[in-house]
């Protein structure tokens, strides 16, 4: 999810975070920046000390990539708790949501020339505001981090279990706990001690292409499983070859709508797999010829083809399986067969990858809050990623599903990137010269920001609510 973000953070430069001449009212700005300062009469500070050259189709393929995520794998619980119909107005709901978040924060880049989330926080608020953003992404990427680790924990033991021919837990290499801080240790902290991680981000199209295989592979299976009362032959059929026949729904009936208490997780995790706003900037930085308009449509494809992926992938997933599916939905699926095999490896592979990626900007923001005038240093450079790598395991091993990260993370971090902090920079940041402060734009961006803080109270107080009474284990996940 942070793949992009930690490639254009290396070519940040810090200095470059002034306010830039405003242009005339009711002027848009097609470019990051306007040519002249017509306020000012004068030339405006440069934003970018380079020149763009990623494409357009490129943008939208790094994007995508930044939105694409280990959320994907809850969606068809998330749908077995809401209803088709109503899981895709969800859906749907929180991408225009999304799309429209972009876009206060592309118009706020264009007005003062920032390309950093981080830095838009200190233009509004100052050094508070600097600190509030960092935190808030480092708490999102550090749920990141914690929902790749738990899919290494869950899938792992699986895979080495399958090709020894062994029952998953019964000796200690098959234990997750114990593989993923051997992975931890062997695989992700050397890589995530590199200075630079640039060369990484060619990882991005081995996760995405990885994401689609599994797509491919989720519809493939629906039609391939059978409920057992539908046909009795295949099931049968289907428990031989070690198909999750338990896990199968005997009414094999799809609900449109419904309403339980398992909302107060699904709702988060759609809007878990919605963020990507740390990363808009960094790709607008690097987008050839760019402009607020330009960059507003390589998001709105992006957001656009991951809403197709994410609902063809929750309405097969949950076809397949029905209210019985978990939140982990690859747990579904039998060990041996050899499609999951191949998907469970593709999944491992990318997000083993992709935990160094999304450590970086987790590190380089801590570097910055707590070390901002300090040169690099290889002591603080390991034990920064050390502690960090400490804190996701031990939160791992600790939390018993991944549904817990996805519902928690949701809850606060996504809310706060998505909806409140660019609703609050917008209100801030533009001047009252140009979108005056009770015109619909800046009434709008207000309600926008309400409806987040209304969003993360709703969503932690029904969670909250579910661990207090224990319902949270009801439905046996």
């Amino acid at each position: 999810m942070a793949i992009s973000s930690a490639v254009g953070m290396e070519m940040q430069d810090p200095k470059m975070n002034g306010a830039l001449p405003v242009g005339a009212e009711g002027q848009e700005c097609e470019g990051f920046l306007p040519s002249r300062g017509p306020a000012l009469g004068r030339k405006p500070v440069q934003f970018m000390d380079f020149e763009g050259k990623t494409s357009f189709g490129m943008s939208v393929f790094n994007l995508s990539n930044a939105i694409m995520g280990s959320g994907i794998l809850g969606l068809a619980y998330a749908m077995a708790h809401t209803g088709v119909l109503f899981f895709l107005a969800l859906l749907l709901c929180i991408a225009l949501l999304s799309s429209y978040s972009i876009h206060l924060l592309l118009t706020c880049a264009g007005i003062v020339g920032i390309r950093a989330y981080e830095q838009l926080g200190q233009r509004a608020f100052g050094p508070v505001g600097k600190v509030v953003v960092a935190t808030v992404i480092c708490l999102h990427n550090v749920g990141a981090m914690s929902s790749y680790l738990f899919i290494i924990k869950s899938e792992l033991p699986l895979v080495i279990g399958t090709f020894l021919n062994k029952e998953p837990e019964g000796d200690w290499f098959l234990k997750g706990n114990y593989l993923i801080i051997i992975v931890s240790v062997l695989i992700i902290l050397p890589l995530a001690l590199m200075k630079h991680l640039g060369y990484l981000g060619y990882t991005s199209s081995l996760s995405l292409t990885c994401m689609l295989f599994f797509l491919i592979s989720v519809i493939y299976k629906k039609f391939q499983i059978c409920c057992g009362l539908n046909c009795n032959e295949t099931a049968i059929e289907s428990t031989s070859l070690g198909l999750p026949s338990l896990g199968l729904n005997n009414t094999c009936e799809a609900q449109m709508f419904t309403v339980d208490s398992q909302m107060a997780y699904t709702v988060p995790i759609m809007a878990f797999a919605f963020v990507c706003h740390p990363e808009v900037l960094p790709i607008y930085t690097e987008l050839s010829r760019p402009s607020q308009r330009r960059m507003q449509a390589v998001a709105n494809v992006s957001i656009g083809a991951m809403f197709c992926m994410y609902g063809l992938t929750a309405t097969f997933g949950y076809l397949t399986f029905y209210s019985s599916v978990k939140a982990e939905m690859l747990h579904m699926y039998s060990r041996k067969d050899l499609l999951i095999l191949c998907v469970r490896l593709a999944v491992l592979l990318a997000v083993t990858l992709t935990v160094p990626v999304v450590l970086f900007p987790i590190r380089r923001a801590l570097q910055q809050l707590l070390f901002p005038s300090k040169a690099f240093s290889w002591p603080r450079h390991v034990v920064i990623a050390l502690i960090l790598l400490a804190l996701v395991n031990v939160l791992v091993i600790c939390v018993p599903t991944i549904r817990d990260i996805f519902a928690v993370i949701g809850s606060t971090s996504a809310p706060s990137l998505i909806f409140i902090l660019p609703s609050i920079f917008y209100l801030r940041i533009i001047p009252s010269e140009v979108v005056p402060l009770c015109s619909w734009p800046k009434i709008q961006a207000l309600c926008f920001g309400i409806l987040g803080v209304l969003f993360m109270a709703i969503s932690l107080g029904f969670m909250f609510a579910n661990w207090t009474t224990g319902q949270s284990h009801m439905s046996g996940h």
